[in-house]
């Protein structure tokens, strides 16, 4: 029985010699490590704030109609609406006043257009402006949709990106793209990405991960942007050079009494 216990003790000495004589881990044995642990998926990075996701399928019916533009490639107005979550629009834009109203586009889109994002209910995002931007806050998983007014007497072309793509083919956006027509005074309402002439995939505000730049294309450097392109058509510019002289040259006090018409 004494020599069971000794021999116990002998062996518990042991092991805890050889814990405590653990050899140091070589350079060698740490890189082969990690080149096993390379072999193991690894969970994804994600950026924070919201992107736009691919959403379900909405009915939208659109049809083709013959519009010749004034200047092929180059808009007469482009302006931008930057979203994001609370949290990332006051890291953005360094402030807490929110407002309900529509983005100031700078002159002349401004007294042609209103662009402005509403949510599922109809009611119109709140942002605010700060310098020439224009903030929106959006909350993730609602729906939204683009609203697009045309206040002018003559047709235009609008043509709209999210995240960096065209709304209609879902392809990296350019002012070379094709757009919608708003007739005089029409309301425009885009509600996704197109899929074809009869249906959209909604816009949604998701996780940045799962917008639809980075599962469609794995690129994520333009999302949190919506981008507006103006076209006038031939024969409708309002503000050719002629025009642009006769404004110049309005003299404010030309006669001194009022006449009838």
């Amino acid at each position: 029985m004494k020599n069971l216990r000794a021999f116990l003790a002998i062996a518990i000495s042991l092991m805890f010699a050889a814990c405590a004589a653990t050899p140091p881990v070589s350079e060698e044995h740490l890189a082969q490590r990690e080149r096993v642990s390379s072999r193991y998926a690894t969970a994804p990075s994600d950026r924070p704030g919201l992107g736009t996701k691919w959403g379900e399928k909405r009915l939208s019916l659109v049809g083709t109609v013959f519009f010749e533009r004034a200047n092929l490639n180059h808009p007469f107005a482009v302006a931008a609406i930057y979203y994001n979550d609370e949290a990332g629009i006051r890291a953005m834009a360094g402030t807490v006043a929110w407002q309900r109203s529509a983005p100031i586009l700078s002159d002349p889109a401004a007294a042609l257009v209103t662009t402005e994002l509403r949510d599922q209910s109809g009611r119109m995002l709140p942002g605010l402006i700060v310098g020439d931007r224009w903030f929106v806050v959006g909350e993730e998983g609602r729906r939204y949709s683009i609203v697009v007014r045309n206040r002018s007497d003559f047709r235009l072309e609008i043509v709209l990106s999210v995240d960096g793509l065209d709304v209609i083919d879902g392809r990296p956006a350019s002012f070379r793209k094709r757009g919608y027509i708003l007739d005089p005074h029409q309301r425009l309402v885009v509600e996704g990405f197109r899929q074809s002439t009869e249906a959209v995939a909604a816009f949604r505000f998701g996780p940045v991960r799962e917008s639809y730049a980075a599962e469609k294309y794995h690129n994520t450097r333009n999302v949190g942007v919506i981008g507006i392109a103006l076209f006038n058509e031939v024969g409708s510019d309002p503000w050719t050079n002629e025009e642009v002289r006769h404004r110049l040259k309005a003299n404010p006090f030309p006669g001194r009494f009022a006449t009838p018409p």
